[in-house]
């Protein structure tokens, strides 16, 4: 009897060591457990290989563990028996049921969830031996369940796309993200979400539009382009030739004046000899691209065309990198305290040509940025007209009143969130 309650003991120890194999596997942090592998620990590695058989991994552990709780209860159930009579095989059952779920699965599995990356590589070489011993178990097993499933009308069918799962993964991480200061947790949270979406947002949206693009035309006097160029407020301009869809050329300030150095004067000077070839790019080029392409190519700024060809516009470097970590000013920029203005009673005034990437940022709105580049284009194409000024508009949970408008342009709106009955009651 004694041996009986050892054996009991030891079945009940070994079925808890499964539960917190089992918890340790499932609630690991892949993450971690890759950035462990590719410093070289092996036992990590080894935990990564297994991930992708996952499933018989689990099934190996599962049939260990109903095996060891089985013979726990017959141990149990034979104990009982000699010291009590078959009458208390019901509170043999009882009893048993009681310790499995105390002492081998919720106590081992309340201790491995708080860090079960360093429980996983203490055991990662014997669960890789429990899962190659069991495998053709597991794969039978497996094969069961899966006709079972089939016979009831279940998919069992993985997601395929793997990065779309590990893109849904990062997201929830930067979710999930806190450091000590707030607002610094805000603006970490905000870039992480800015970097994973560089691949879905297109130039088009973040683009500089023509009718903002400082340009000058090269067939102009010599001395007054020379003049213009120097002291304009960009260190790249494009030049046009004919009219302004027919950029001929990139020139770089600092080009210029090295030209100017050499030479003593600006008399002599050809402009087009230091002009910079153009680079085209489609409206449709998402950012992640259009950022390697820069780091590739060198370059600083695009000549942005739509799909007709037409010039509509120039993206450069740093207008990808305030997609990132925000607007970057400096002292010819104008920041976002000028054209998106907060008034006394919560309302914005808002420019309509602020981009609706930015203004949701600004905002924590939530306007479709597919539907046009700038704010004021978003009210044309959702009504469908060019409104006048004094119209009002409700889109997307916001009043749109109309304030300026310079021929077919909207040059200036307020915004009012509209409060509904339930944001009322929480306040």
């Amino acid at each position: 009897m004694f041996l009986d309650i050892l054996v009991a003991l030891a079945l009940l120890a070994s079925s808890a060591y499964f539960s917190l194999c089992e918890t340790a596997m499932t609630g690991y942090s892949k993450p971690k457990m890759f950035n462990l592998a590719n410093e070289g620990n092996k036992k990590a590695a080894v935990i990564i290989k297994l991930q992708d058989s996952l499933d018989l991994v689990i099934s190996s552990i599962l049939i260990c563990s109903t095996i060891l709780n089985s013979c726990t209860v017959a141990v149990v159930t034979r104990v009982f028996t000699e010291l009590f009579g078959d009458e208390t095989l019901f509170l043999a059952s009882i009893v048993t049921s009681i310790f499995i779920v105390l002492f081998a699965e919720i106590f081992p599995k309340m201790l491995t969830i708080t860090n079960p990356e360093r429980s996983l590589l203490s055991s990662a070489y014997f669960i890789k031996c429990v899962y190659i011993a069991l495998k053709p178990i597991s794969n039978v097993m497996g094969y069961a369940a899966k006709c079972l499933a089939y016979l009831m009308n279940f998919s069992l069918r993985r997601n395929a796309n793997k990065s779309e799962n590990s893109l849904e993964e990062l997201q929830g991480a930067i979710a999930l993200h806190e450091s000590l200061d707030v607002e610094d947790t805000k603006k970490e949270k905000e870039m992480m979400r800015s970097v994973l979406d560089l691949g879905k947002v297109k130039v088009g949206n973040i683009m500089v539009h023509r009718k903002n693009v400082t340009m000058f035309c090269v067939d102009e006097d010599r001395e007054t382009l020379v003049d213009r160029i120097i002291n304009c407020s960009f260190t790249r301009v494009p030049l046009w030739s004919g009219n302004q869809d027919n950029i001929v050329g990139i020139i770089h300030v600092e080009d210029l004046l090295k030209k100017i150095k050499k030479n003593g004067s600006t008399s002599g000077i050809n402009i087009m000899d230091i002009v910079r070839k153009p680079w085209f790019i489609s409206e449709n080029t998402d950012l992640l691209d259009q950022l390697q392409a820069f780091r590739q190519k060198h370059e600083h700024l695009s000549i942005v065309n739509d799909e007709y060809g037409s010039f509509i516009g120039i993206i450069t470097l740093e207008d990808i990198i305030e997609e990132i970590v925000g607007n970057i000013e400096d002292e010819h920029d104008i920041g976002p305290e000028e054209s998106i203005k907060k008034q006394k009673d919560g309302s914005y005034v808002i420019d309509g040509s602020v981009n609706v990437r930015d203004l949701n940022k600004e905002l924590e709105s939530k306007f479709n940025e597919d539907i046009a580049a700038t704010i004021a284009g978003f009210v044309i194409n959702s009504i469908g007209v060019i409104p006048e000024v004094g119209q009002s508009f409700v889109l997307e949970g916001y009043k749109f009143d109309i304030l300026e408008r310079q021929e077919n342009q909207v040059t200036s709106l307020r915004l009012t969130k509209i409060i509904e009955e339930q944001d009322v009651e929480e306040q």
